[in-house]
């Protein structure tokens, strides 16, 4: 781009946080509705669920950029592009990947030196742990109907942490689809904590604990089982650091 967007929306939780973070919010004329406006930050107007948009308020607010993130917000980014929208749309998985796209985004919007501070703590606060002689098998569930298994940068964070990852076979597996697991492919794996965050909706602990052959699971058993706040895990932004802090904590206790 010859000059930086002045006119922003994000449909996506996370490029809403990183720009308020690294002081390009007055650019930002509209926002998903699962972004968290923080305290000290001016409200904007929610023009989006996560696969859903009202293209009239966005088309009303006149952006010259919107942001997209991941392959559920590929049918926004397409109708947008047609409806003659200028769109940056990402598919991050991963932590390499992450740290790109917030690097990229700086430099969208010309705030690279700014981003970059920000990065440099982002890598800081996500170092691994010193090396635990007993990994504790971890299960993450992303969702729980069907059941599906933490996406790349969870099952990365979950070893960082000092955990083993009951499903780190599907770190490569970017779609939720190829993430399934059966309840039984759990049992087998016996995990000794369970991490839950269900994609906004509040985790029932009860039904975890209720499934049949579940009561047997060490996790079960022993009461680890914990949820962690979707901003913090699910948005592949700043925000897992915060994540990551809840997730050592409840592994290394």
């Amino acid at each position: 781009m010859s000059q930086a967007p002045q006119r922003i929306i994000c449909l996506s939780a996370e490029a809403a946080d990183w720009l308020w973070r690294i002081g390009a919010w007055e650019r930002v004329v509209g926002v998903t509705a699962f972004f968290k406006v923080p305290p000290n930050a001016a409200a904007k107007p929610r023009v989006s669920g996560f696969s859903k948009a009202q293209f009239e308020e966005i088309a009303a607010l006149g952006p010259d950029l919107v942001v997209t993130f991941s392959d559920v917000q590929a049918a926004l980014a397409a109708e947008l592009i047609r409806r003659g929208f200028a769109v940056l749309a990402t598919n991050q998985r991963t932590l390499a990947e992450i740290e790109a796209t917030l690097s990229l985004l700086g430099r969208v919007v010309d705030c690279e030196v700014q981003a970059e501070r920000w990065l440099s703590e982002f890598r800081g606060r996500l170092a691994p742990v010193d090396r635990v002689e007993a990994p504790p098998r971890v299960y993450f569930e992303e969702w729980n109907k069907p059941l599906v298994a933490g996406i790349s940068w969870v099952s990365e964070l979950i070893e960082r942490a000092g955990g083993e990852d009951l499903f780190a076979k599907f770190q490569g597996k970017k779609a939720a689809a190829e993430r399934q697991v059966s309840p039984e492919e759990v049992c087998e794996g016996d995990p000794e904590i369970i991490l839950a965050s269900w994609c906004g909706v509040p985790l029932r602990k009860v039904e975890i604990s209720s499934r049949p052959g579940w009561s047997g699971i060490a996790a079960v058993r022993d009461g680890r089982v914990f949820e962690i706040p979707g901003e913090d895990i699910l948005q592949p932004g700043f925000r897992l650091v915060h994540g990551y802090e809840l997730m050592k904590q409840l592994l290394l206790r």
